[in-house]
């Protein structure tokens, strides 16, 4: 189990992001989880280059929307990457099972079907606990992460 911040980058690795159009897909449930983890990816692209007026952002009611919410954007938004953000708590029953495997799936679908790398910030956690310590807590901000993998992704894509 993890017990460090692993946010941490070493930006001369990432490529400029100012060239790059970004989209952040993000889930409605667990705003306090949510919104954490859209700033740090916001915050990110900004500090490695990009324009906030090249970030689009989408918001879908739960993590399970953010595949057509993603699609949407693919069709709608002349985008390089997109980050799709959401959070899944275990619970008592198999809902938590059932999202998590949809939209693992979908997300994967997305790529495969799209030239328009799509990348994977959905926290699944067996606690909220877990989730808060990595949407902007003791070990860092998933946000964050997910925003250099679409700045890598993007300038892959534009080869």
């Amino acid at each position: 189990m993890a017990s460090e911040n692993l946010s941490y980058f070493d930006k001369s690795t990432i490529p400029n992001a100012k060239p790059y159009r970004f989209g952040i897909v993000v889930s409605e449930w667990n705003p306090e989880i949510t919104e954490n983890l859209q700033k740090g990816a916001f915050e990110t692209l900004l500090d490695c280059g990009a324009l906030a007026e090249n970030i689009t952002i989408y918001k879908v009611p739960g993590s399970f929307e953010l595949i057509f919410g993603c699609k949407k954007m693919i069709q709608n938004s002349k985008v390089d990457a997109i980050i799709a953000i959401g959070n899944v708590i275990q619970g008592e029953t198999k809902h938590f099972d059932f999202v998590c495997q949809g939209v693992t799936k979908g997300i994967a679908d997305l790529n495969i079907q799209y030239d328009i790398p799509t990348i994977f910030c959905v926290l699944t956690d067996n606690t909220k606990q877990q989730s808060l310590d990595r949407s902007g807590g003791k070990l860092g901000n998933k946000g964050i992460e997910s925003a250099v993998a679409a700045i890598k992704m993007a300038a892959l894509k534009n080869l």
